[in-house]
């Protein structure tokens, strides 16, 4: 009997060993697969915040889409001088309409701009609208720095407060804003001495006498009742992370843009880009209220600058 109960002593103590050693394989394992789990989670963490960065970097640097394989866009003018304007390139012979750079007296760098060399040549076009292919509805970082297509002949695009103040602090500017409906006509509105103050003023607007066509949406002095809520004039720029407006609620929030709000708009061409007459909770359509009303979102916009006394140079 007792060399039953060593040999059963035995097997006990080898199966036990057995099962404890399965015991601590299994347990190594779940331990293991616990453990890998917790690394994917993290590596797809951290795959997320790559993408969500690179996202970012994308849409802050929309506005240097001319990389190597697109600089063709920009003509070039050889390095022969810097421009403070598009009125500069245009009298000094360039009269072809195109991508330009150039490099107002207080800018650090030069910038590409659109300059339309046709109405009298030398506009440095300072906003697009075409087709709704470029979203409008930007921070305050995004309107100061600039943004959108700076590519193609037709892209839209916003150059940039920093880019306003820094050309009309130079002299005198003209604004011109050509405007198309969906029915094919098309009206403009001027106004003399546009400027934009610096970041210290919001990038508050100041414009001067109208004439045109569309009527006069921005100033509104026509009519009181509507000027009090609904004029530009001495207006800070909002947006809707950067409330400036007179409004107690928020402008640029309800109207999808980045604009010189009062209370709230009589003019609105960053709006959202609709196909003509629209309805929608407020009034955040391409506006020009003096041509097609609060409830019509226009075709195209084109604002452009040009000095006061820009005198063409036609040799």
């Amino acid at each position: 009997m007792g060399k039953m109960a060593k040999m059963f002593s035995f097997f006990f103590v080898t199966i036990t060993l057995a099962m404890n050693r399965e015991s601590w394989a299994l347990e190594s394992c779940l331990q293991e697969q616990v453990r890998l789990r917790a690394q994917v989670r993290v590596l797809e963490a951290r795959v997320k915040q790559q993408q969500v960065k690179i996202a970012q970097l994308l849409h802050e640097k929309e506005i240097q889409l001319l990389d190597k394989g697109e600089d063709n866009s920009i003509v070039d003018l050889g390095g022969k001088r810097q421009y403070a304007d598009c009125s500069e390139i245009f009298n000094d012979g360039y009269k072809s309409s195109g991508f330009y750079k150039i490099k107002p007296l207080q800018s650090p760098a030069e910038f590409p701009v659109y300059c339309d060399m046709s109405d009298g040549g030398g506009w440095t076009v300072i906003q697009r609208r075409s087709d709704g292919s470029e979203n409008f509805n930007r921070g305050w970082d995004d309107y100061e720095n600039g943004f959108g297509n700076f590519v193609q002949k037709d892209g839209e695009y916003w150059l940039g407060n920093k880019n306003l103040h820094l050309l009309t602090t130079q002299g005198d500017y003209t604004l011109k804003i050509d405007l198309a409906d969906f029915e094919k006509d098309n009206r403009y509105a001027q106004y003399k001495s546009f400027k934009v103050g610096d970041q210290k003023s919001s990038y508050e607007l100041n414009i001067g006498e109208y004439s045109g066509t569309a009527g006069d949406s921005l100033a509104v002095k026509f009519d009181p009742q509507v000027q009090w809520w609904g004029s530009h004039q001495r207006m800070k720029f909002s947006t809707w992370d950067r409330d400036n407006d007179n409004y107690e609620g928020n402008c640029a929030q309800e109207e999808g843009s980045g604009w010189w709000f009062n209370r709230c708009h009589s003019a609105n061409l960053n709006g959202r880009y609709y196909q003509g007459s629209y309805r929608a909770k407020t009034d955040n359509g391409v506006v020009w209220h003096t041509w097609h009303g609060w409830w019509y979102s226009l075709k195209s916009v084109v604002m452009k600058i040009r000095p006061n006394e820009f005198i063409p140079n036609i040799v």
